[in-house]
């Protein structure tokens, strides 16, 4: 079942943390094995698996990454050993950084790298807030048309994120 639906909640990359919070209790609280104990298998093994199902969604929605992983997954734009077709200037900006960090020799040159790295990051995520912005009002086109975008923002992240695994593997060599 979609943890969304599950949850009885719209799909949204800014999930309300309060209500979302409120409803894991509720069903945590209604799904509880304890609860059950004087049933048969049958149902002590259903009981079991929504509670399992609520930790796991409640797990996901609750963490902004793995929220808008499993959306996209949902929607088929992102899957295990997928291969990005991520801009040629995006790409060549990553190239020149890496090739910049290789020949890192100083504190003071991997501060700067480091500060571009951070730059760029934090104009990925403005994109990703610009685009999530009210996408749970939006018509099914225009959602769809947004989430193939967000596909992009995820994708750059996850290459912004090799990247500032080398930065910190270069800091501990300085």
């Amino acid at each position: 079942m979609n943890y969304f639906e599950f949850y009885g909640i719209r799909e949204s990359f800014n999930a309300d943390q309060p209500a979302l919070k409120k409803k894991f209790y509720e069903l945590s609280k209604l799904y509880h094995p304890d609860f059950y104990a004087g049933e048969d298998e049958a149902k002590q093994q259903e009981i079991l698996e929504l509670s399992t199902l609520n930790n796991k969604a409640y797990q996901v929605l609750s963490d902004p990454t793995r929220r808008m992983e499993y959306i996209l997954r949902q929607h088929n734009l992102v899957s295990e050993g997928a291969k990005p077709q991520l801009p040629a200037d995006f790409l060549m900006e990553m190239m020149d950084i890496n090739e910049r960090l290789m020949e890192v020799d100083d504190a003071e040159q991997l501060a700067a790298v480091t500060a571009e790295v951070l730059a760029i990051e934090g104009d990925i995520n403005d994109k990703f807030n610009e685009l999530t912005a009210g996408y749970e009002l939006l018509d099914h086109t225009a959602q769809e048309d947004r989430l193939n975008k967000i596909a992009e923002i995820y994708f750059r992240q996850k290459y912004l994120l090799r990247i500032k695994e080398s930065l910190d593997t270069f800091a501990a060599r300085l």
